[in-house]
């Protein structure tokens, strides 16, 4: 039987936004969130030091990439560490950032094309990669569509049939022509590494700490954490998995995690309402319209930050069945926990025993045999 867990752990969840809401409201909400679950709120961008035992942390927190993000990094070197991550994580932001006319990426998409810088190239590439084995479900064309529907622009509509099919036309990996430095995207298109690049930023992280002698350490980017090592007593991570029903801090299960990312999507975290309908981000680009199946959230657990962020979304939009049939063919690179949409946990063998649950109830194994 699945076991409950205690505390402390890490919430692995985005935050949960109606769309149209004040900033300043946000902000603060945030920050109550993350004190609740027992992550270390320094204000103004400022570090932490403290020792544990005999080992010395270092914390930061800072906002880019449109979350709030935690460095936690234990060691001789863990200020070095995290400063780096920090300006790292800015370097990368400032590369990819579609609201920032200066970026590498709108650049791009201003143009239609452009030489790549080696990072850009690197995300470019995989995302490529897993538009095909994916069959198109990550998609990083995915852009106009995203805007459409105001989820990039803050205009938020439900799109008519006609202007749907327009764009939708434009939502199509497979003609964007990349030959490992340079990338030309089909007319009219745009591109929108979003999908995958808290990933790709949270590995660089575990790189930096590593390269620092750092044996124990975390960061958490939102609905993205990865971590190095165990914690600092030996045992391994804590990190909690939101219950999509429930209020801010509501955990349905905590995973007991050493050197992985854990990457959770779902339709609760960004929506907007329009006539009593609820409108969530998770935009299938088969159809142009909100996924829309029998899961509530999926999480995705992999040693490849990278792969783990872009596969939470596309799990999602395959659905329960799409999902396991997925992780069947690819149950090496990846596990995951499902969440449905009636309130049951599944979980892949690989994590099982790794698994509390803790509410009411246990999680039903996938197995990796029908």
């Amino acid at each position: 039987m699945i076991k409950r867990s205690a505390l402390p752990f890490f919430m692995c969840r985005r935050v949960k936004k109606r769309y149209g809401e004040r900033d300043a409201g946000l902000e603060k909400r945030i920050w109550g969130r993350i004190a609740a679950v027992g992550l270390v709120a320094v204000l103004g961008g400022m570090i932490w030091y403290h020792t544990e035992g005999r080992e010395r942390s270092c914390t930061r927190q800072l906002f880019a990439m449109d979350t709030f993000m935690t460095f936690t990094a234990y060691g001789k070197e863990c200020e070095e560490a995290v400063d780096e991550a920090v300006l790292e994580i800015q370097r990368l932001d400032g590369l990819w950032s579609v609201g920032n006319a200066a970026s590498e990426v709108s650049k791009i998409n201003a143009s239609g094309r452009g030489e790549l810088s080696e990072d850009t190239a690197e995300v470019l590439e995989r995302g490529l990669e897993i538009y095909r084995d994916t069959e198109g479900l990550f998609d990083i064309t995915v852009c106009p569509l995203m805007s459409l529907w105001g989820f990039s622009t803050g205009e938020y509509h439900v799109p008519e049939a006609g202007e749907l099919e327009e764009v939708l036309a434009l939502v199509d990996a497979s003609g964007v022509r990349f030959d490992g430095r340079t990338v030309v995207l089909g007319e009219g298109q745009q591109m929108d590494l979003g999908g995958i690049a808290k990933g790709y930023a949270s590995a660089r992280v575990m790189e930096i700490y590593q390269a620092h002698g750092i044996e124990s350490g975390m960061v958490s980017l939102g609905g993205n954490v990865q971590v190095t090592g165990n914690r600092p007593d030996g045992a391994p991570w804590q990190v909690g998995i939101q219950d999509p029903d429930g209020g801010p801090g509501e955990v349905l299960a905590v995973l007991n995690v050493t050197d992985r990312a854990v990457i959770t999507s779902g339709g609760y975290e960004r929506y907007f309402e329009e006539d009593g309908k609820t409108y969530i981000h998770i935009l299938d680009p088969r159809t142009g319209y909100p996924a829309d199946n029998d899961l509530a959230s999926v999480t995705v657990v992999s040693g490849d930050g990278t792969l783990a962020d872009a596969l939470s979304t596309s799990l999602y939009i395959m659905g329960y069945e799409g999902a396991v049939e997925y992780w069947r063919a690819h149950r090496e690179a990846f596990d995951m926990v499902l969440v449905t949409e009636k309130g049951e946990i599944r979980v892949t063998e690989g994590i099982s025993r790794d698994l509390s649950v803790r509410t009411e109830g246990e999680a039903s194994i996938i197995a990796g045999c029908r």
